[in-house]
């Protein structure tokens, strides 16, 4: 049997009332997802525990079957390792966005505007990083360039206890309500206010406000963590796979899992990735012998933050027309019996713009097992309200994989 897990990443929302009082997922044009809905299993989940926040290192570790309140020890140290980090058992890893922030005076005075200094390139952002590096890096500590505006830093023998905001939390806000805080933390101030010195008048970003386009001109750090360890997916599952995402994070808990991390070239985890490639890619895994695939894609998640629903409602429907369409033409093809299951890691309403802890939707087909057909029943929050409902995330993919 193959399986295929879909990742829609924060394709849960609220229903808008532009969009005639419906969600993105209900307003969009899924056909497929649908169908999917139609013959086989929807219900909710909630992915994010209690008490954790509502990020995608906790969310994706929860559908791939792991309990975050076990494994959780940090976002940054999961990209680490699918950066190709080498981490010791003391080492901490800390994200590092390259930020857009706006204003005038004191660096706690300016705003954040953009987490991802509009979705800057790879190719940009890692001169960028190279040259924080040279300015603040040490023999203990190493600033690492990971893709568009995600990178690492990696301080040895460092602390874990300081208390770090996502800048996707608090777009719009002042920067010195949510400055790192914390015995110790002040070197982590310094260097962010170093940093908004350093980028404003860096050669990179000077074109970059040429063109019309966001300066990367500061640095935003936080998920601390060190190194998990996982449980083996082949241990828990008994079945051989794949993740396939643009996204550090998603990638890291694959290697940690001991799944294959597949690159895919022009993957961005925007808007304007290789959905194409992405879907080719996780075919020819099939084709190679692999009975799994994990396939995340991150566009939904950063239509949200920029609060765009076009476009969010626009990635849906690529996912679906593009990603899903071909994967299951293919299976179908095979005769051989699949299982699939769609669903967000969380929810990311466009009213908010960043992530919700609230359950997401999520629906199993079986392709020898097929539910009478209900034309009512879709991939959206509300049918899925209907549903079996699951309290633990991880234990949902308990369900999907029988055991």
């Amino acid at each position: 049997m193959k399986y295929l897990i879909l990742i829609p990443d924060g394709a849960g929302d609220e229903k808008i009332a532009a969009l005639g009082n419906k969600t993105p997922l209900q307003a969009a044009k899924i056909t497929h997802m649908n169908q999917l809905a139609q013959k086989g299993m929807v219900g909710s989940v909630r992915t994010i525990p209690p008490g954790i926040e509502p990020g995608s290192d906790a969310a994706n570790l929860s559908v791939m079957g792991y309990e975050p309140a076990t494994y959780l020890t940090g976002r940054s140290p999961l990209e680490a390792v699918s950066m190709g980090i080498e981490m010791t058992e003391t080492d901490v890893a800390f994200r590092t966005n390259l930020v857009t922030l706006s204003g005038e005076g004191n660096y706690e005075d300016l705003t954040v505007e953009d987490h991802s200094a509009g979705d800057i390139t790879s190719e940009e952002s890692r001169i960028l990083i190279k040259y924080i590096d040279e300015q603040f890096g040490t023999e203990l500590m190493h600033f690492y360039p990971g893709v568009s505006y995600r990178h690492a830093l990696i301080i040895k023998n460092g602390a874990t206890d300081y208390v770090l905001t996502p800048p996707h939390d608090i777009l719009g806000q002042k920067v010195g309500e949510h400055l790192p805080k914390g015995e110790g933390s002040e070197f982590i101030t310094r260097m962010m206010k170093g940093s908004y010195k350093l980028l404003s008048d860096h050669p990179v970003n000077l074109e970059r406000v040429k063109k019309g386009l966001n300066p990367a001109n500061s640095i935003w750090i936080w998920g601390q963590g060190k190194r998990p360890r996982l449980t083996s997916f082949y241990e828990k599952y008994k079945i051989n796979g794949s993740v396939i995402s643009a996204v550090d994070l998603i990638k890291g808990i694959g290697i940690c899992a001991g799944l294959d991390s597949i690159d895919v070239e022009g993957a961005t985890g925007t808007i304007h990735t290789n959905f194409k490639g992405k879907s080719e890619a996780a075919i020819n895994e099939y084709v190679k012998g692999k009975d799994f695939v994990y396939l995340h894609l991150e566009a939904p998640d950063e239509c949200s933050h920029q609060g765009d629903l076009e476009g969010k409602i626009r990635s849906l429907e690529l996912i679906d027309e593009q990603v899903l369409k071909p994967i299951l033409d293919y299976l179908y093809s095979t005769g051989e019996v699949f299982k699939v299951m769609i669903l967000p890691d969380h929810k990311t309403p466009l009213s908010i713009r960043t992530h919700s802890a609230t359950p997401v939707p999520y629906v199993i087909y079986r392709s020898n097992q097929e539910a009478e057909s209900d034309a009512g029943r879709g991939f959206n929050e509300e049918s899925g309200a209907t549903g079996r409902f699951f309290e633990n995330g991880f234990k949902l993919a308990d369900f999907f994989f029988n055991r």
